[in-house]
């Protein structure tokens, strides 16, 4: 057991919205543990000027790949991750946690499972509730929970198991492991999840130089059989690695220009396969591809032949995992969390004393399918509702009939996070953009550097009608050869219903070091890091070449940050569930 079940469980509430757990072992010589590291962050230390406000990012150190999201019974959302407690830079891999019980704001926890020495190291996985006890670790309880990760040493990748009887905040590794071992020194990244028709456990897990997902099945998550092979999906690049491989179901729109419902939903019970590369992704380094297709609880049919389908049109979304939430309804768009980063300059980003940490999560998604685009079967990826992170309850900043002219929201004294989020819109577009000169631009500033982000639309796009750029070829933090300054995407306009022209709407997420932009309503995605030198304190949105009866529309709002320091001017303790006002002062870890 790495902490004892019988621990002591301290929670320091740095605001009303991130906290830190602390559970200190009872018997520390039960406890074979290999170079955990300080857990614990310093009180203070999320205001660094790389810090994102609105984004999960480690206490301190170097974090990657997302595993083992859940959500308990109690409705907590559970992240563990790839993390390296005790370095910047990757290696050392032990799982952290988080929770959360809105997807925004979060309780950061101890390591959750660490190697037993150093040539044995916790890699990617999954966890699951157990709830009918098939494992056998659960006599007495409905709420179990299994981990399942890759054991790797510098020769062998296996899959093993750990439990926890407590809600997965402490975990027995089982001493039987490992449950799973096919002699390969690239076999990892289990995804393991419950298949209600056939009463399974199904396990898809990659043979990662091979370009192969096994499928393998299981009673009781201890012995596993093959059942099949899906063979070269996504993109083939000689000398990369598939890996973290998910299979989760999703649902299909019947008509992709109505909204998501119920009455909407293709009964067809579609799965979507998701793959990651690294490297060999088209702009280099590392992506994430995807796939729709049926499964019958041991065979994967791919709807339409293999190709090229990525989650991504710029360089930072990797390794997405879906939250495992039993009993889901098919309408029910799943979750995600990606980790935003990329392979070829990860360990090189900047990051500073105050900071101390490298990497961050994208924003909670949700996704479905919808037949846009000749190939069909079109992701469709959103951010989770971002309004009670709103700072006000109206826009800092609006204009429903922009026109011709720009909206400039100054926000260094407006948003003390320095994160904010903005929708931009235009309507009743002629059904033939081709001729038009329109553009739909944004630029972030920084008024002290002038480094800027920009990002704009091209109706018309010349020979590329529904041209989308990305930029932070002007912001001057970070230099690498691998660090792809520019991005661009074809997001034509929607044919809106009637005769009312077509509609095009970009949502952007815009944080200290991060952005998301999400165009025509989640129909393609774009995440970029970026590092400047100054602090972006500017934001402006601009049309231009828009004609007479074509609507522009802007509504830019505040986030607050998910690191807030206060509590009613007060540090405030949770301990064992208990929420209420320490007696006396708190003086630290």
């Amino acid at each position: 057991m790495l902490f004892g079940a019988l621990s002591i469980l301290i929670v320091v509430i740095l605001g009303p919205h991130f906290s830190i757990d602390v559970h200190a072992p009872t018997d520390a010589s039960t406890t074979p543990v290999f170079d955990v590291g300080s857990v614990t962050p310093i009180l203070n230390d999320y205001s660094g000027p790389l810090r994102n406000q609105a984004h999960f990012s480690p206490p301190q150190h170097f974090m990657n790949d997302p595993n083992g999201l859940f959500v308990d019974p109690a409705g907590t959302y559970h992240l563990y991750y790839q993390y390296n407690p005790t370095a910047n830079v990757a290696g050392n891999q032990h799982w952290g946690h988080a929770t959360s019980v809105d997807l925004l704001h979060w309780t950061i926890h101890p390591v959750a499972i660490s190697p037993y020495n150093a040539s044995a190291l916790i890699f990617s996985g999954s966890a699951v509730i157990d709830a009918n006890n098939t494992s056998g670790f659960f006599p007495n309880q409905s709420d179990g929970v299994v981990a399942i990760y890759t054991l790797h040493t510098t020769s062998s990748e296996t899959q093993a198991l750990a439990y926890s009887h407590d809600n997965g905040y402490t975990f027995t590794q089982y001493a039987q492991n490992p449950v799973l071992s096919a002699n390969s020194s690239n076999f990892r990244d289990p995804k393991v999840f419950w298949h209600g028709p056939t009463s399974a456990w199904i396990m898809i897990v990659s043979f990662a130089t091979d370009f192969v997902i096994a499928i393998y099945t299981s009673p009781d998550l201890k012995d596993w059989t093959h059942a099949s092979n899906i063979t070269h999906p996504g993109l083939v690049v000689p000398g990369a690695v598939s890996e973290c491989p998910n299979l989760i179901p999703i649902p299909t729109l019947l008509n992709a220009s109505l909204l998501l419902s119920p009455s909407n939903i293709s009964p067809l019970p579609t799965y979507l396969l998701l793959v990651s590369l690294n490297p060999g992704a088209p702009l280099g380094g590392s992506i994430t591809t995807y796939d729709p297709g049926l499964f019958n609880g041991t065979h994967f049919t791919p709807l339409t032949p293999f190709t090229t389908r990525l989650t991504d049109f710029a360089k930072d979304n990797y390794a997405a995992q879906f939250f495992d939430i039993p009993n889901t309804p098919l309408s029910s768009p799943p979750m995600s969390l990606s980790w935003a980063s990329n392979w070829q300059y990860a360990d090189f980003v900047p990051t500073s004393p105050t900071d101390n940490f490298r990497s961050a999560f994208s924003f909670p998604r949700m996704h479905y399918l919808a037949n846009i685009t000749p190939a069909g079967y079109d992701l469709v990826t959103l951010p989770v509702d971002l309004t009670p992170l709103y700072t006000t309850s109206t826009p800092l900043a609006s204009n429903t009939s922009l026109g011709n002219s720009s909206l400039t929201l100054s926000f260094a004294s407006l948003v003390p996070s320095r994160a904010l989020t903005f929708t931009a819109s235009l309507g009743h577009l002629p059904f033939n953009t081709t001729a038009l000169s329109t553009t739909l631009n944004f630029t972030l500033l920084s008024s002290t550097t002038g480094e800027s982000i920009r990002g704009g639309f091209f109706p018309g796009g010349g020979t590329t009608p529904g041209a989308f750029f990305l930029s932070r070829a002007s912001t001057y933090g970070f230099s690498n050869p691998f660090y792809t300054k520019d991005f661009s995407a074809t997001a034509p306009v929607s044919v809106a219903s009637g005769n009312s022209g077509g509609t095009w709407s970009m949502q952007v997420v815009l944080d200290r070091s991060l952005v998301e932009v999400y165009l025509n309503g989640g129909q393609r995605v774009g995440t970029m890091v970026y590092f400047a030198e100054g602090e972006m304190d500017t934001l402006v949105v601009a049309a231009r070449g828009v004609p007479k009866g074509v609507t522009v529309g802007v509504e830019i709002w505040g986030l607050k940050g998910i690191w807030d320091v206060e509590q009613d001017g007060e540090q405030s303790v949770r301990r064992d569930g208990w929420r209420g006002r320490d007696e006396g002062e708190w003086n630290g870890l």
